[in-house]
């Protein structure tokens, strides 16, 4: 599988062509200074809000949910942006405004929405869960279709992103569920783990909800329309992030009754359109693996799925990402073969033991130790034929004289030693063992071997090591241009090499080959 790698969308920036890749990198580190392990957050939040999709923060009080949402505005221009903490005494009049007084005494029920909800671009709501069923409920059709029915008057909301959080997910039958489908984002903010930052964070003063952003990085409204409209009608769904796609569906379906993750029709839509936006402002007209990563912060529903849905969806990632394309079985072969001539031309396949011939037979002679109950005198050596060594027979031997000893019972015990029953000789019954003298180990290697032999072989390895070296080096070369080729601006890296992970096992697979010529050269030696 390759990746081509598409040219970059570009822009006009004050006379000067800037890629939209690099302006939205740069707009991201203003963006999260200062805000230690909070990056992919307010990345993501971003692309949320590039895109038109509404964000939920979900973590515990005091991790900078409310300066995440203050952050993103201050990447656009001039934002109309209104906050709003919920609790249960909330009042509609304090998200959508008071009621026109002017226009209650000619009988029509207006609200003043200047400066509420209504007529924000960015807005954040704090603990929106504790908010009344008044405000929820109004908020379900201005959040999904941006509109906002003020009296008999219908009136478009220029909501750009709504960024809501809270340190709870909504529960089950409180009615919520259609609600929170419109939070297409969905993101942990836990408390900082790293201690470095941590002691960083107690050496900083508090960090500023406002952040001067070069003007030329600043989104202009009418760029935000125009990106939302290319985006829509210009880049596609990878055959690659389908494939995905449908394999976390088939998997959250399959373990629907365990995980209790429902994602509605809307919901694939919107997510879809999300990884479409991260593919354009990664530079690319079509959506790849890394893209397909961020279905992770779109499918949970509560802390006990979260990690759950995560793994799924890498799962599907590594399933649809680059395999290594080297033909390591071919090479292993022909390693082997190398491995093979080299142990059968400069080593002893097995135990060479030294023998005695006799009657056009091999013998082992092997010594029997003196006994004081010796009857027959003393029996100092025995011939055991060589050819009984791996079988487990029970044969008489020989005397040095090449008489045969039925007196004596002989049997090999299949580790190289000969038990010798000495019953007729001695007063008791006597067993002892023997082994016959092994003059080269098996693997030990052979004296006498010829020079040219040794350098032929030699070369073999060599020859076999620089094919393996220039086939790894290509492989290397791949997984680099897949590395390229999935960075993301917001997916962190190290969560990007599932989708080249086959790639890179391929060249550590490839390496240990590479070392493993060494290790043949050296037996050449």
């Amino acid at each position: 599988m390759k990746t081509a790698l598409k040219a970059e969308p570009s822009i006009k920036l004050q006379g000067m062509s800037v890629t939209v890749k690099k302006r939205i990198r740069q707009l991201l580190r203003h963006l999260s200074a200062g805000m230690h392990e909070r990056e992919e957050i307010v990345a993501v939040s971003l692309l949320g809000a590039l895109s038109g999709q509404n964000t939920f923060l979900y973590g515990p009080p005091g991790t900078a949910k409310s300066l995440i949402s203050r952050r993103i505005a201050c990447g656009f221009e001039d934002p109309s942006y209104f906050e709003c903490l919920m609790n249960r005494f909330s009042t509609p009049e304090e998200v959508f405004g008071p009621v026109s007084i002017k226009e209650l005494k000619e009988d029509r029920y207006v609200r003043k929405t200047e400066g509420y909800l209504p007529t924000a671009e960015f807005a954040f709501l704090d603990e929106i869960w504790k908010s009344s069923p008044a405000i929820l409920n109004t908020l379900l059709t201005l959040i999904n279709e941006r509109r906002f029915r003020n009296g008999d008057q219908i009136e478009s909301a220029p909501l750009k992103a709504l960024i809501a959080a809270s340190n709870e997910t909504p529960g089950d039958n409180q009615g919520l569920d259609a609600l929170y489908d419109r939070f297409i984002v969905r993101l942990l903010v836990p408390p900082i783990t790293r201690s470095d930052h941590f002691n960083s964070l107690l050496d900083s003063p508090p960090t500023e909800a406002h952040v001067d952003v070069p003007k030329e990085l600043i989104i202009k409204k009418d760029e935000w329309e125009s990106w939302r409209r290319t985006i829509q009608s210009s880049v596609r769904l990878s055959p690659e992030t389908s494939t995905i796609i449908h394999l976390v569906r088939n998997a959250l379906q399959a373990q629907h009754d365990t995980l209790k993750v429902y994602v509605s029709d809307r919901r694939w839509q919107r997510a879809a359109m999300l990884l479409k936006a991260a593919a354009f402002f990664n530079g690319r007209n079509e959506t790849n693996q890394s893209d397909a990563l961020l279905l992770e912060h779109c499918l949970w529903t509560n802390a006990e799925n979260r990690q759950a849905v995560a793994e799924i969806v890498a799962n599907a990632v590594r399933q649809s990402g680059f395999a290594g394309q080297a033909d390591l079985a071919a090479l292993d072969r022909a390693k082997d073969a190398v491995e093979k001539e080299i142990h059968q031309e400069l080593y002893h396949s097995e135990d060479l033991y030294a023998t005695v011939e006799h009657a056009g037979e091999e013998y082992f002679r092997v010594e029997i130790p003196p006994h004081n109950s010796l009857r027959n005198g003393l029996l100092r050596a025995l011939l055991i034929p060589s050819k009984k060594l791996k079988t487990s027979e029970t044969f008489s031997p020989l005397s040095v004289n090449g008489s045969v000893l039925n007196e004596i019972t002989c049997k090999f015990d299949r580790q190289g030693a000969c038990e010798v029953t000495l019953d007729a000789l001695y007063t008791t019954r006597k067993v002892i063992k023997v082994a016959p003298i092994v003059l080269f180990h098996k693997g030990t290697k052979k004296t006498g071997v010829n020079d040219r032999l040794v350098q032929a072989l030699t070369l073999q390895v060599l020859e076999l090591k620089t094919e393996l070296e220039k086939v790894r080096d290509q492989a290397l070369s791949r997984a680099e241009a897949y590395r390229l080729a999935m960075a993301s601006t917001f997916v962190p890296e190290e969560k990007t090499t599932l989708t080249f992970e086959g790639a890179q096992e391929e060249v550590e697979r490839l390496n240990l080959r590479v070392l493993d010529c060494e290790r043949l050269t050296s037996l050449c030696r």
